[in-house]
């Protein structure tokens, strides 16, 4: 993507990737016997990852980095960023830019997953990739959808199982994308269970024709659903890993569901049945 004019005017950021680099050795020597306070660093750098100021979220990449601040743990934040991207797409944008968003955060998602498993100073690089990747989607959130913030009277008396078979159906239907991420939020803070959420997304999900970026967005906000559950001090922001799935689940669904009925074709024909007969 760095080829791209996007990424070279009107802001250089190929330049500021390349200064970015030159001091994250610095910056992670920096860090040493430091602990970076997830709790409080957050809500003071997730405006900057989400703002427009390329070389600001650049330096607070770094800051954070000198400060403490864990390969893992910038990688967990700036998915998070690609996370909000998602769930403050806005349905005025064009149809074929929840690509662009649903492209970022699976990266990001990538990168936080290699990060987990086998960090480096070369993957680090990615880090800052994804955060200027979430930075050229700010165009995308202008204006930006409201995060869902259910009331305590939209959460009193809510019924689990009314809400996921409500869920469901609105997958019916074309667009409901506000609709669907409203409905997760209220049903996680109603205190439902989240598995059984997750299993009728799941359930949404193959009941179409579902292609590789449906089902790859769908891994990897569970992915991170249950990676920031996993924190107390992140939990809060949880919610919208499912709602960033749930809201680009909807805007592509109702699909024709000819998968469907091939998998019933071929269980009949598995068990020798006559797939001619009535």
């Amino acid at each position: 993507m760095e080829e791209t004019n996007a990424w070279r005017h009107p802001v250089d950021l190929v330049a500021i990737l390349d200064d970015a680099f030159a001091k994250i050795p610095l910056a992670l020597e920096q860090g040493q016997g430091r602990a970076w306070p997830i709790p409080t660093a957050w809500p003071d750098l997730l405006p900057t990852l989400l703002g427009d100021d390329p070389q600001a979220i650049s330096d607070g990449l770094l800051h954070a980095l000198a400060h403490g601040a864990t390969g893992e743990a910038l990688a967990q934040t700036v998915v998070y960023t690609a996370i909000r991207r998602v769930v403050q797409f806005h349905t005025s944008n064009e149809f074929g830019d929840w690509n662009t968003v649903h492209h970022t955060f699976t990266f990001a998602n990538a990168v936080h997953q290699a990060m987990r498993r086998s960090p480096s100073l070369a993957l680090l690089r990615g880090v800052w990739d994804a955060a200027m990747s979430v930075y050229l989607e700010r165009f995308l959130n202008i204006p930006a959808a409201q995060v869902p913030q259910p009331t305590a009277a939209e959460v009193t008396g809510a019924q689990p199982d009314t809400m996921l078979e409500e869920l469901l159906d609105l997958f019916n239907s074309q667009q409901q994308v506000n609709q669907a991420g409203a409905l997760v939020a209220r049903y996680l803070a109603s205190g439902a269970a989240p598995a059984r959420l997750i299993a009728t997304l799941g359930q949404g999900l193959l009941r179409e024709d579902a292609g590789f970026h449906p089902i790859q967005s769908l891994e990897a906000a569970v992915r991170q659903y249950q990676m920031l559950t996993a924190r107390p001090d992140l939990a809060p922001y949880a919610p919208h890993a499912l709602v960033a799935a749930a809201r680009y689940l909807a805007a592509h669904a109702p699909t024709p569901r000819a998968a469907n009925q091939t998998y019933r074709i071929a269980v009949r024909l598995n068990r020798g049945e006559d797939v001619f007969a009535e």
